[in-house]
C-alpha cells in the first residue's frame, strides 16, 4: 500500500514538474486549441447563416471543418503569423533598435563570430552536436530556425492559395459567375485582400512591441527591460 502511494506521489510530482517546466508552451498550445475549436463552431454557424440566406442546405460540423472555407481561414492566419516570425528572426540579425530589448546590442549586428555563437572549436560540452560539427551540418543548424519558419510560411501560403481558389470558385458558381484558375486567383483582389489584411496587422504588432518596449516596462517579463533600466539600454532583458 505504501509503495503504491509512493509511486502515485512520484507520478503526481513528475506531472507537476512537467507542467511547471513547460508552462509557457502548454499555455499557448491550450489557448490555440481552444481558439481553433471556437473558430470552427463560430465559422460553421456563420457559414450556415449564409447558406440559409441563399436557400441552400446547411452543412454539419464535420463537413465544415473539412471544407475549404475552414481551411482557407485557418491557413491565411498561419501564414501571416509565420511570416512575422520569419521576418523578425531574419532582420534582427542585421538591424537594431536603440533602447529595445527585442534588439541586439548596438554594434552587434551581423552573424557574429564563432566564439560568440559557441560553434566549431568554441562549442561547449552541452552544446548541440551539430554546433560542433563542420561543413553543411553546422551551416544547416546555424540557420535551422529561419528555415523552419520560412518553410511553414511557404506551405501555409500554398494551402491558403489552393483552398482559397476552391472556396472562391464555389462562391462564384453560386452567383453563376465564371471560376478562376489557381494562377489567376493569385492575382485576384480576394486573395490579396485576405493576405494583406493579416500581414499589416502582424507587422504593426511587431513594430509596436519593438518600439513600445523602449519606454514601457513589465516587471518580471523577459520581453521587457528591467523596470529601472534606462530608455536607451539596448538588448537588455528583465
Amino acid at each position: 500500500m505504501n509503495h503504491r502511494s509512493s509511486r502515485t506521489a512520484t507520478g503526481e510530482g513528475g506531472l507537476r514538474s512537467f507542467v511547471r517546466d513547460n508552462g509557457l508552451g502548454l499555455f499557448f498550445l491550450t489557448g490555440f486549441l481552444l481558439a481553433l475549436a471556437g473558430q470552427a463552431i463560430a465559422g460553421q454557424a456563420d457559414c450556415n447563416n449564409q447558406l440559409l440566406a441563399e436557400q441552400l442546405q446547411p452543412v454539419s460540423f464535420g463537413e465544415y471543418v473539412t471544407s475549404t472555407d475552414f481551411a482557407v481561414d485557418t491557413a491565411e492566419n498561419w501564414q501571416s503569423e509565420y511570416l512575422q516570425f520569419f521576418l523578425y528572426v531574419s532582420v534582427t540579425v542585421w538591424l537594431v533598435q536603440r533602447g529595445s530589448p527585442e534588439s541586439k546590442k548596438l554594434g552587434r549586428s551581423g552573424i557574429e563570430s564563432d566564439e560568440d555563437q559557441m560553434v566549431g572549436e568554441h562549442a561547449r560540452d552541452n552544446s548541440p552536436r551539430w554546433a560542433a560539427a563542420r561543413g553543411w551540418r553546422r551551416t544547416l543548424y546555424s540557420h535551422s530556425l529561419l528555415l523552419v519558419m520560412g518553410s511553414i510560411f511557404v506551405l501555409s501560403w500554398l494551402v491558403q492559395s489552393v483552398t482559397g481558389v476552391v472556396a472562391y470558385n464555389q462562391e462564384q458558381l453560386r452567383r453563376l459567375q465564371a471560376p478562376l484558375s489557381w494562377s489567376d486567383y493569385l492575382g485576384a483582389a480576394d486573395f490579396w485582400s485576405r493576405t494583406l489584411q493579416n500581414w499589416q496587422s502582424e507587422l504593426l504588432a511587431v513594430a509596436s512591441m519593438a518600439v513600445l518596449s523602449i519606454y514601457l516596462r513589465q516587471r518580471g517579463s523577459p520581453e521587457s527591460k528591467p523596470v529601472g533600466a534606462a530608455h536607451d539600454a539596448t538588448g537588455v532583458e528583465g
